[in-house]
Order: C-alpha cells, then structure tokens, then sequence
C-alpha cells in the first residue's frame, strides 16, 4: 500500500484545491482525519480547524495533528457549529452514510458547506491492477532479503517459511477484497463513480454546488513509489483518470 510520506505528499497537493472550496478564516471539521496531515495544512492557511477520527484508524500512530476520537457515528460538537464539513477518502468507509450525513446536516451553521474528496472508478480500476506488480515486488524483497539475511524468516533459516510468503504475495491480488463498505470490488467499479455519489448526497438533502476531479493519478499500491512526481501524476490523470473527484456541497432548501 501506499507508504505514510507518500500518502502525505499526495494530501499536500491537493489541499491547494480543496482550500479554495473553504471561506477565509472558516472554522471547519475534518471528519476521519487520519494523519492529521490536512489539517495541518489547512490550520496553516488560517483556518480554525477541529479534526475526528475512529479510535481503530490506522494511522493513529503517525498523527502529526491533534485529532478528538469518536464513535463513528455521534459527532462530537453542538449544533451549528462548523463553516465547512470536510472529509477527504472516507464516506465510501462509512456503513451508515444517512446516519453520518444527518450528523453533518446538524453541525452546520446556515449558510454553511461541506466538501468530500472521493475515490474513482479509476483508482478502483488501477488499484486492482497495480495489486499484481506489487505482488511481484513484494515477492522479490522476500528472496532478496533471505539472501541478505536480513528478515526474521531469513533468520530462522526456514526456506519453506520463505516459499510461503512468496507465494501469499504472489497470490493476493486474485483475492483482494473491497476497499469501502458497500458492495464487493467489481462492483465498486460502479459504486465510485462520481455520478452514484451526486445520487447518494442528493438522496440525502444536499445539493452539489460544485464538483471536480482532483487531477492527480495514483493507484492503493506503493508500485512507482516517490518514482513519480506529483507533476506526472497529474498528466497521468488526463490520460488514465484522476483517483479522486472533488464535491462541494449545501444543505437543499427544498423540502
């Protein structure tokens, strides 16, 4: 998968787009923060910004951001609190959407909006891809390692640990699960299309004022690495899809 510093400078680039979505001086929540690594980004530019994640988040250990934990479900503060909502890869994670939209719809001040950067139907593609030259790679830093010495398994001399690693790298990406919560990884090709989450927030009382792909190409797995440029990545996105879309949104008037 994507590596920590990696993952980081992808974020940092397209936090120059997502700013431009938020008031000057908004006091904003992050939903599902991570790292904290956005906002940071977004604390820098001026923002008052509060950041929430689920205590089981993978990236607990690498926060860099002060982050309040919370249930997943119950927002943490009063009603009409924030400017802008915010979420960057996390609403395809969540399993009760209406639940956690209602939430959002009850933070927000009047006049207030929300922006989620979403996964594609191209990084869902290039991600089951990528799955098998990662696999290969993987595969080969085993036997290399065994040569060196370097792994505990190497260590113990144990060749038929060796081959069974080897083996379970190789085989993965016939077996790779979904990412999100919905549905299975083929069918995720259609549920992260952009027009299916347009549909989702417009059955759930928002209106999209604004939407846009965030221009960068990048796949789940860490197969070029730092190898690639964010510039490339972003000509890449013109050609193979960008791997997230952008979505600005309010709470519809229409009752």
């Amino acid at each position: 998968m994507l590596s920590i510093s990696l993952l980081n400078q992808i974020r940092s680039s397209e936090i120059e787009a997502i700013a431009r979505r938020f008031p000057a001086g908004a006091r904003l929540l992050e939903i599902g923060a991570g790292t904290g690594q956005q906002a940071l980004e977004l604390r820098k530019r001026g923002f008052d910004v509060e950041a929430i994640d689920v205590p089981s988040s993978n990236y607990k250990g690498d926060q860099l951001f002060p982050i309040t934990e919370y249930d997943g479900r119950n927002i943490p503060f009063p009603a009409a609190s924030f400017d802008v909502v915010f979420s960057s890869n996390v609403l395809e994670h969540v399993r009760d959407l209406p639940g956690l939209h209602a939430e959002i719809r009850r933070v927000m001040r009047p006049d207030a909006s929300c922006v989620h950067v979403l996964p594609t139907h191209a990084w869902r593609l290039w991600t089951m891809l990528a799955a098998f030259p990662d696999g290969v790679q993987k595969a080969a830093q085993t036997v290399r390692e065994r040569k060196r010495g370097g792994s505990p398994l190497a260590r113990t001399g144990r060749a038929f640990g060796v081959t069974l690693a080897v083996l379970r790298n190789l085989f993965y990406p016939f077996v790779q699960g979904r990412h999100g919560e919905r549905g299975i990884i083929f069918s995720e090709l259609w549920l992260f299309r952009p027009t299916v989450w347009r549909r989702n927030f417009q059955q759930n009382r928002f209106d999209v004022v604004h939407e846009e792909p965030m221009g960068l190409h990048y796949s789940g797995y860490f197969v070029f690495g730092a190898g690639w440029s964010i510039e490339k990545r972003a000509r890449l996105a013109k050609r193979l899809g960008s791997a997230c879309h952008l979505f600005e949104l309010r709470v519809s008037k229409a009752i």
